[in-house]
């Protein structure tokens, strides 16, 4: 997600390779890293670096002060490693930090890093990969409205973004941070359909991508319900309704709002063991 917002923002022109640089946890990700986007790209001891002479400092710890944004895009159980980290590097007390950690609040990151910087909390999902990703950004105690637009900013390089409260963050996480899945698996099942009844698989693919792309953006550039565009599609006594039927004998809603419902809690217990984690 790092590399991709990075692109993202080179794409939308809001920031240069040379205004940049990262940070990883192997060599070889760095060496990735610096190859694919031109930045220097730093492990996290302070003599390794791949890439490009950085202009400000040999070292990320001597680039870290002077630098305006942090995107932190790790698993939430290295919350405590990155404050650390950061801590170690002298961050710069103005500086914006941004978190894309799933479940760890704002609150308990301003506590492990006890500075008074601006956090914004941002989940984002896979499709930022190709520009079409959904994120949503909440501010922390310290984030002012300049703060959150210039995370929409950066967001919004890599698809949509919306400015939410914190407390929606762990249903969103549950939603679009891992819709992406739910959709897979349901292009997978209904690309199998199409071959059970004799479609090249390829074509069956193609149809099934094709057709949730366009269902999408039926419902975002025309505004209407779901079950008002489900209606156009189902005419009487038609072969839609007879399709739709069975997936309501299969419980598809109810299936589909457990499975948020689960991850949600899941997502609510990654926050509290990365806390646990923290304080042993």
């Amino acid at each position: 997600m790092g590399r991709t917002l990075l692109r993202g923002m080179f794409a939308a022109g809001l920031l240069a390779p040379h205004q940049a640089w990262a940070s990883a946890h192997s060599q070889e990700s760095c060496d990735e890293v610096a190859a694919e986007l031109g930045v220097p790209c730093f492990r996290s001891g302070p003599q390794d670096v791949a890439g490009p002479a950085p202009s400000l400092g040999a070292t990320w710890d001597e680039r870290l002060p002077d630098t305006d944004v942090v995107l932190i895009c790790v698993k939430p159980k290295q919350a405590a490693q990155v404050a650390d980290v950061l801590l170690r590097g002298k961050l710069g007390r103005g500086t914006l930090l941004i978190s894309i950690l799933a479940g760890v609040t704002t609150a308990r990151l301003e506590q492990l890093l006890d500075l008074p910087n601006p956090w914004v909390r941002a989940m984002p999902n896979t499709p930022c990969v190709v520009g079409a990703g959904m994120t949503v950004v909440a501010p922390g105690t310290h984030a002012t409205d300049a703060h959150l637009q210039l995370a929409q900013q950066i967001f919004c390089s890599v698809g949509q973004c919306r400015i939410v409260d914190e407390s929606y963050c762990n249903a969103v996480t549950a939603l679009s941070g891992s819709g992406p899945a739910y959709m897979y698996l349901m292009m997978e099942a209904m690309a199998d359909a199409g071959v059970r009844v004799g479609l090249p698989r390829d074509l069956a693919l193609q149809l099934v991508a094709q057709t949730m792309l366009g269902s999408a953006r039926m419902v975002l550039e025309t505004g209407r319900h779901p079950a008002a565009l489900r209606d156009d599609v189902t005419t009487p006594a038609g072969c839609t309704i007879g399709g739709v039927l069975m997936l309501e004998d299969g419980k598809i809603r109810s299936v589909l709002a457990r499975a948020v419902e689960e991850a949600t809690r899941i997502v609510e217990q990654l926050g509290k063991t990365a806390k646990a984690k923290a304080d042993t």
